[in-house]
């Protein structure tokens, strides 16, 4: 009789999840310029959750550093997808930070920033807003088939942060009815939702650029700001599903939905002629060159 290995007795040795694949739909779309119009729909509806909205509201520097938040997130996201082994790394960074971030929501409930439905919630709620935002800022819709891509994709990236798949919907046909039950028991309009979709003209001008460019910008800033704030919450607003929308009681008019499909059916005709070097966002352009 033949001696067992290790390995053998051990079962299958356990496999590292990987990022989505490079001809996948999210190296498509997460890297475009559009991004940047999406991200705080889909932010906004994280904070809707109770949990989520306190920890944000007593651990994040949103208010302080909105702009550094902000590149911090979307480098974030964007290494979650194109970033190969530097993916697995990030979602363990992610997962490190957040290990200690707990209070007490608006409720007087108890809630940890790793308890498994909270962190699901933050993820998942990417794919309607992709889902949604892509009926505005894409040519056409997303197909059934698409559509199942992307929520496969989106699983792969939810492995790679560390979700397991126990805690998220395995299907997109599964993901409905859990998006549903969310909307209608879970989610309300907290204090961070109404600081992210108000006029706020407390942002600081953007900190990039040459010295003499960022002081040019701060002169200025007090005549452009509130322009960027109306604009900033006429986007958030305007790709979040409508659904979610409703609960969070955020208004929207029908010349206001006019207006999003005029922009819509401009970016989605003319972004797509750029050149990658303008359309893409630096990292995915570099991973997009790499892979070519």
């Amino acid at each position: 009789m033949r001696r067992v290995q290790a390995s053998e007795r051990r079962g299958p040795a356990r496999t590292e999840p990987q990022p989505p694949p490079p001809d996948g739909i999210l190296w498509d779309v997460v890297g475009e310029v559009r991004q940047l119009l999406i991200l705080p729909a889909a932010l906004t509806l994280q904070v809707a959750h109770p949990a989520v909205g306190a920890g944000v509201d007593e651990h994040s520097v949103f208010r302080t550093d909105p702009w550094g938040r902000g590149e911090r997130s979307m480098n974030s996201f964007l290494t979650w997808v194109y970033g190969g082994d530097e993916a697995l790394a990030e979602g363990r960074r992610l997962r490190a930070l957040h290990k200690h971030i707990q209070g007490v929501d608006a409720h007087g409930r108890r809630y940890h920033a790793l308890t498994p439905a909270y962190y699901a919630w933050v993820h998942a709620t990417g794919f309607p807003t992709y889902r949604h935002a892509q009926r505005y800022l894409g040519r056409r819709p997303y197909t059934d088939a698409e559509e199942r891509q992307l929520y496969a994709e989106w699983l792969q990236v939810g492995r790679v942060l560390g979700i397991a798949d126990r805690d998220m919907p395995s299907s997109r046909e599964e993901f409905w009815p859990y998006w549903r039950r969310m909307l209608a028991e879970e989610i309300e309009p907290t204090n961070v939702v109404g600081e992210l979709t108000a006029l706020n003209t407390d942002i600081p001008p953007p900190p990039y650029g040459p010295r003499a460019v960022r002081r040019v910008l701060a002169a200025v800033w007090p005549l452009l700001l509130p322009g960027f704030a109306r604009f900033r919450r006429f986007m958030t607003i305007g790709l979040m599903p409508p659904e979610a929308r409703e609960v969070l009681r955020l208004p929207w008019t029908p010349r206001q939905e006019r207006r999003l499909r005029r922009l819509g059916r401009v970016l989605a005709h003319t972004l797509p002629l750029l050149p990658e070097r303008l359309r893409y966002l630096p990292y995915a352009r570099r991973a997009r060159a790499a892979r070519r």
